[in-house]
């Protein structure tokens, strides 16, 4: 049963070819291995007279020549520069305004980069025997169009005589559905000698000749429609990326679309970063891409941004040697702490209080720890378990005692603000998350002071001079 079948379709599929239809299929099946002469010309990685089969389309032919030609050209390269240069170059070759030439006398002008995107064979015929193939020129500076918009594929292309509007579109892939009302394009032309330009709006189904070197803008009102999110980590139930608005979504919502706080959150040193800048920046003028939580985790590309923004920052400035490091940890603070000071626990408990959070913004929110750090001259630095109504002395007894060489001015760092508080009348106030730092007494050793009382001595003795002369120039 299913053996007659089988034959059923074969015969139904037969009935719909035509002789000639069968005829042409049936020569092929025998001459497939067979091969014939087909020679390369013009503007191509290698030109000649080269071998193929019947059964090859153009398409077909020029790919499987220019591989092996590329792959012998590449083969005696090992300086990867050089390799990385030679492959770019060997890439080049025009796709558009294609000469096909019969052995009869016939022409036939061959568009690949059409038949790419429309699929139609007659920019693909089948090979014949003493078939001669021309490359025209690649110049992509003179011989072009472009066009940007809203279009699938925007881009330069190589123009070729007898372009219209609707041969760019279909280039371009066609309008993109994303735009609503698309309707007009905007033509513009510089004159020869490239100091005049006209422009002229079209309706984009007219059929408008095109020129070398129009450039196109398929005129729509930008969408809206766009990946707009934040990224959320920390303690929250659901961290990751979460999908806002463009300028509406609050921070409330944001942390709610996360799964909300976690019992452990501590909103106290929760912290909002303007990420968007740094990743577009970083893409700008470095060429990554990267997503915010790779960025957060790579402290090279960090300090590459450091470095780049420093230097801008620092090149028409006044500021001295002493003031440098100072300005550089100031504007270390300003780049990523772009958002400016955000009270978590305020913007979340008050409804009324909206906080609109941006593109690309980055929410962090860590675990409570329910410690004070010791660190500096103490001899066990480190977490200390909060307490409260401890004053510091508490704190630097748990962690050893202060060292032989710390300081008499102890430091409170203030978890929230950041703010440096002198503990010295020991009426400040410590909470949980806050940092007590002892810093190090300065010693300096014997040559640095015989080198101060130097260099204290040659101003002493350039402003002696001075006055010597001074009296001398008075007489």
């Amino acid at each position: 049963m299913k053996k007659s079948l089988v034959v059923f379709f074969c015969l139904m599929i037969m009935k719909s070819y035509n002789a000639q239809t069968l005829d042409d299929l049936y020569s092929r099946s025998n001459l497939g291995m067979q091969s014939i002469s087909v020679t390369l010309g013009g503007d191509f990685i290698v030109t000649g007279t080269f071998a193929a089969f019947v059964t090859e389309r153009i398409d077909q032919f020029i790919t499987r020549i220019h591989t092996e030609a590329k792959e012998i050209s590449l083969r005696n390269i090992s300086d990867p520069v050089m390799l990385e240069k030679v492959n770019t170059e060997l890439k080049k070759y025009s796709m558009r305004n294609i000469r096909l030439l019969r052995n009869n006398g016939e022409e036939i002008k061959i568009d690949l980069e059409m038949y790419h995107i429309d699929g139609n064979l007659t920019n693909n015929p089948y090979l014949k025997n003493d078939d001669v193939i021309i490359f025209p020129a690649v110049d992509t500076e003179r011989n072009f169009f472009s066009i940007t918009g809203a279009v699938n594929r925007p881009g330069k292309y190589a123009f070729v005589d007898g372009d219209e509007l609707g041969t760019a579109i279909k280039l371009a892939m066609g309008l993109n559905p994303a735009y609503r009302d698309i309707t007009t394009a905007e033509i513009s032309r510089l004159s020869y000698d490239g100091q005049t330009m006209s422009s002229e709006i079209v309706n984009v189904n007219d059929d408008i000749k095109l020129e070398r070197g129009d450039r196109i803008i398929i005129q729509a009102v930008e969408t809206q429609k766009k990946d707009f999110k934040v990224s959320v980590y920390g303690e929250v139930n659901s961290p990751g990326e979460i999908p806002i608005t463009k300028n509406s979504t609050s921070l409330r919502d944001v942390i709610y679309s996360a799964g909300g706080l976690t019992e452990n959150a501590s909103l106290k040193r929760a912290r909002l970063f303007a990420g968007n800048s740094l990743q577009v920046l970083l893409e700008k003028q470095f060429g990554i891409k990267i997503n915010q939580s790779s960025f957060l985790q790579n402290e090279e590309l960090l300090q590459a941004f450091m470095e780049l923004e420093n230097r801008l920052m620092y090149r028409m400035s006044n500021i001295t040697e002493e003031d440098t490091a100072y300005f550089f940890l100031e504007n270390y603070i300003r780049l990523v702490n772009q958002t400016g000071s955000v009270d978590f626990q305020n913007l979340l408990n008050d409804s009324s209080n909206t906080y609109v959070v941006k593109d690309g913004d980055i929410i962090f929110i860590p675990q409570k720890e329910n410690v004070i750090y010791v660190f500096g001259q103490v001899r066990n630095a480190g977490k200390i378990k909060f307490i409260d109504g401890k004053d510091y002395s508490y704190y630097l007894d748990q962690a050893g005692g202060v060292g032989e060489y710390a300081q008499d001015e102890i430091m409170l760092i203030k978890h929230s603000s950041r703010e440096w508080i002198s503990l010295e009348d020991n009426k400040v106030q410590i909470e949980d998350g806050d940092f007590i730092w002892v810093p190090r007494s300065s010693s300096h050793s014997f040559n640095y002071y015989v080198q101060a009382v130097g260099n204290y001595l040659g101003i002493v003795g350039s402003a002696a001079t001075i006055i010597l002369l001074l009296i001398q120039l008075g007489k």
